[in-house]
């Protein structure tokens, strides 16, 4: 077939270094970008038969979201607008790893196993973060598309969830939105000014908001949707990738994990800042305390914050749909007694991992989902959909109730709900801080997180560890759950649990506590036990001091 003639071709000006293996993660490829130009010309392949098989439009994201400026990486879009299916995962692993010599035949191998009509029209969404290689590579990307007769949109430099958004705005057509970064600015900025106009007395101040945004794709696309905005929101913009390094010293990773605020932010006692990831796909807030001391707004307080809203104005409007927080066993145990005591709402803990959290949410009529790295978003099933929009439009329903359903409608269009997305969940959060009058103080104070420590322990094979009930619970090796069990007992409000590494020979402990001195004890209590029954290498855990 001279298709097959082509991708031969074209797959020597893209060469597999001989024995290199890449792992399709949780997402996608990620390695140092020398290592991609193979799996981004393979990629463009795999999705062009992606389309094929699904009859719909796939898109390419061509970013390393957090990684360092060198790393780059490759996401697969499913038609609406989420992460590509398992097994598909799957092909995009042979694919990427078959030598040069293999390639026509894992391909035909999946052509086969899918029953895939070559004569069917494939069409492949393109786009690029700012890295120094995303250039080269997305030429790699769109070089495997035509090489089997497949047609491209290259959308150039997206954010990661504007490229989802496209996708999904495209195979629904245009149901969702208009296809256009200019699409994407319009729909979002006209729900936010649609939500925060009625707001009475809104101050210059309220109106302020820090940007950090991580030297990266973020930075530039904010800068874009400003005017969209008319000045209902005034951001002052760090880190927008003119002079720092991607994600270096800045970004919602830093941030998250440093407990510090970015190089080059300057905070005033109180003023809400925020910070994108590199390909902006999650956001965290924060402020700087009156003596100065630094206060961290992560996913859960994002997911508390909006469940919150959600809810008042569903019981406003009165709409009796079922509204749900899905979280993580790393959630801390205050978010969770909050959301189940405090405000009544159901709280579902999946395994770690985006694609589990966006699976759980889909079950209910309304799912929140943050994890509390920042990444998240909320779901709206069709049918809760529909009753916000008729409660909306119906002239006969009470100021009230009426008043509550167009909010909930104006919500439901600022949100992106293909995937998480910095700049939606920022403009969300912005919405809701003004609509109920909230400073980010206030916003802090809802709950107060229980002290934790998170540490590593070095192990011979993490495969010695089996876990149920999302992780919360260690099933093998024996007896190490019972001694996890017997260490938690010694403190109050004390929670713990452990759970192998995705990538690398550690296991992860969590554990909290009413003081962080218990937390920290409690940590090395726990990992002890691990080193000593899940088969520990090098020195045992030693205590530490804080």
């Amino acid at each position: 077939m001279a298709q097959f003639e082509e991708v031969s071709q074209k797959s020597a000006v893209h060469p597999k270094p001989v024995g290199l293996v890449l792992q399709y993660g949780t997402a996608g490829f990620r390695t140092n970008s020398k290592q991609l130009d193979h799996v981004m010309f393979r990629m463009g392949l795999l999705a062009t038969l992606r389309s094929k098989k699904t009859k719909a439009t796939i898109g390419v994201m061509v970013t390393a979201s957090h990684n360092p400026e060198e790393d780059n990486g490759v996401k697969l879009v499913d038609p609406m607008g989420e992460m590509v299916t398992p097994a598909w995962e799957v092909y995009a692993t042979q694919l990427a790893n078959a030598e040069q010599e293999e390639l026509l035949t894992a391909l035909k191998d999946v052509i086969e196993r899918e029953a895939i009509s070559m004569a069917q029209e494939a069409s492949v969404f393109v786009g690029k973060d700012t890295r120094p290689s995303s250039d080269s590579l997305s030429q790699a990307v769109l070089d495997g598309v035509h090489a089997l007769g497949g047609h491209s949109k290259d959308y150039g430099l997206v954010t990661t969830p504007q490229l989802h958004y496209m996708v999904c705005c495209q195979n629904t057509q245009g149901r969702y939105g208009e296809a256009t970064v200019k699409g994407y600015y319009r729909k979002l900025s006209q729900a936010f000014i649609q939500l925060t106009k009625n707001v009475p007395n809104r101050t210059d101040d309220q109106k302020a908001l820090l940007v950090d945004g991580a030297n990266g794709i973020g930075a530039l696309k904010v800068c874009e949707m400003e005017t969209y905005l008319k000045n209902e929101l005034q951001l002052s913009l760090f880190n927008d990738g003119s002079s720092g390094k991607l994600n270096h010293l800045c970004g919602a990773d830093y941030v998250k994990v440093q407990q510090r605020a970015p190089k080059g932010v300057e905070m005033t006692a109180g003023e809400r800042c925020c910070s994108y990831d590199g390909d902006a796909d999650r956001i965290v807030y924060y402020y700087s305390g009156s003596a100065g001391r630094f206060h961290l707004l992560d996913g859960d307080k994002i997911a508390t914050l909006i469940s919150t809203y959600l809810k008042e104005l569903l019981t406003q409007a009165g709409l009796d749909l079922q509204i749900a927080v899905v979280q993580t066993a790393y959630a801390n145990g205050s978010s969770t007694q909050y959301l189940e005591d405090t405000m009544k709402v159901i709280v579902r803990c999946t395994k770690t991992g985006v694609k589990h959290l966006h699976h759980a949410a889909q079950e209910f009529d309304i799912g929140v989902y943050f994890e509390a790295n920042g990444h998240g978003t909320v779901l709206f099933s069709k049918a809760a959909e529909e009753k916000i929009q008729k409660l909306a439009q119906d002239s006969n329903t009470n100021d009230e109730r009426r008043r509550a359903a167009l909010l909930l409608q104006n919500t439901v269009n600022l949100i992106n709900q293909t995937v998480g997305d910095a700049i939606s969940d920022m403009l969300l959060i912005e919405a809701v801080l003004a609509i109920r009058g909230m400073t980010v103080q206030q916003w802090d104070a809802i709950y107060t997180d229980l002290p934790n420590r998170q540490l590593k322990v070095k192990v011979a094979d993490r495969r010695v560890i089996d876990t149920t009930d999302a992780e919360r619970r260690t099933v093998s090796p024996a007896g190490l759950q019972e001694a996890i069990d017997s260490r938690v007992n010694k403190y109050r409000r004390a929670r713990s649990f452990v759970r192998p590494s995705g990538t690398e020979d550690v296991v992860r402990v969590y554990a909290e506590a009413d003081t962080q001195e218990s937390a920290d004890a409690l940590a090395h209590e726990v990992s002890l036990a691990v080193y000593r029954l899940a088969g520990g290498v090098g020195e045992e855990p030693k205590s530490r001091g804080p």
